[in-house]
């Protein structure tokens, strides 16, 4: 195993994130508590750390809405620790979300997962097992960027190809034929290194999801078309009805992550803590593997977990996630986490003001 490089945040500024005017926090690579009332402004603090991670909120599709009430735009710098970089990220109202890394504009908001990769597991994460496809394909790309070199450059030039193909449809549906050879060479490519890195994810799936729900949940990938045809096939067959609504309805975009208990879908037959702790193992899952497989322990956002879990699970969480030897942000009502070993720094939020302990 290569040697351990842990990419943390040293330092974050966040102006006009939800309810937080202007903050400055100097965290810790170990664990940092966030302490304060319920409106304080905690969890608007992980939102702007993920903000540096990510490009985007784990809250919303819609960054405006992050901005701070009357405010045009918001603002988050930070610096990473080992190697130190630099990352900026600016969204204003109406104008797409502009980044840049060293003071130098990223092309796509996805190269920010390389620079600080960061995950989050908050009250919203059922959602990854009770929702759409769409946020378990973010959930699994988000691992293949950091476990193949060259993933994003592919899922980017992918995606402007379906963009332009979709554009055809709707405008000359005679010439979305032309898009095809270049999105069936890049889909294909794209859905190799998603089985690959799959293949790597599962041994450390069985055993998270073992340890926190105490049974097996079998985890698939749906490729997003058939699995007995080839893609040049599926795309050709689909054809007549891409081009009736001007969409393409087979391809990689398709793809979904298939979790399933005692062979039925997890969504229609497990519980709200169920689908929680489910959605959780995910998460630890694809951080051991990135750790022990490629070095790299990504920082974990915990917003008060201790009000996720209930108390049957929550050892076997913390254990899991202590293992991890990562960088922890951790948000509390109280000072005291006793779920977890003494923090190393702690930061008081009150009235959306940060003052550190």
């Amino acid at each position: 195993m290569a040697r351990e490089r842990l990419v943390s945040l040293a330092f974050i500024s966040a102006a006009d994130v939800r309810c937080l005017e202007s903050v400055e926090l100097d965290l810790h690579p170990g664990q940092n508590l966030i302490w304060g009332p319920n409106g304080s402004g905690k969890t608007s603090i992980l939102e702007a750390i993920f903000l540096l991670g990510r490009g985007r909120s784990f809250r919303t599709r819609s960054t405006e809405r992050v901005i701070r009430r009357d405010r045009p735009q918001l603002i988050v710098f930070g610096r990473t620790a080992a190697p130190e970089k630099t990352v900026g990220l600016q969204a204003a109202r109406g104008t797409p979300t502009v980044a840049k890394v060293g003071g130098t504009f990223v092309s796509s908001l996805a190269e920010l997962s390389q620079v600080f990769p960061v995950q989050v597991v908050d009250p919203g994460v059922h959602k990854l097992v009770e929702e759409s496809a769409a946020r378990r394909r973010r959930w699994m790309d988000w691992g293949v960027f950091h476990v193949e070199q060259g993933f994003i450059e592919t899922w980017t030039r992918y995606h402007r190809a379906l963009q332009q193909r979709n554009a055809a449809l709707r405008d000359e549906p005679t010439q979305a034929a032309a898009w095809d050879p270049e999105l069936i060479h890049l889909g294909e490519a794209l859905t190799e290194s998603r089985r690959r890195s799959l293949a790597l994810l599962r041994p450390h799936w069985s055993e998270t999801i073992r340890s926190l729900l105490g049974r097996e949940v079998e985890l698939t990938y749906s490729q997003g078309w058939a699995r007995d045809s080839a893609l040049a096939d599926a795309l050709q067959a689909s054809g007549p009805r891409d081009a009736a609504r001007g969409l393409t309805h087979v391809g990689p975009h398709r793809a979904d992550v298939q979790l399933r208990v005692d062979g039925l879908p997890a969504r229609d037959v497990a519980s709200r803590g169920q689908q929680k702790l489910i959605a959780v193992a995910m998460i630890l899952a694809q951080l051991k593997m990135l750790r022990d497989g490629f070095a790299t322990p990504p920082t974990l956002l915990l917003d008060d977990p201790a009000a996720e879990l209930d108390s049957a699970h929550l050892t076997a969480f913390i254990d899991q996630v202590v293992r991890l030897r990562c960088q922890l942000v951790i948000t509390s009502l109280g000072p005291d986490t006793a779920i977890f070993p003494a923090p190393d720094r702690v930061f008081h939020v009150e009235q959306g003001r940060v003052r550190p302990v």
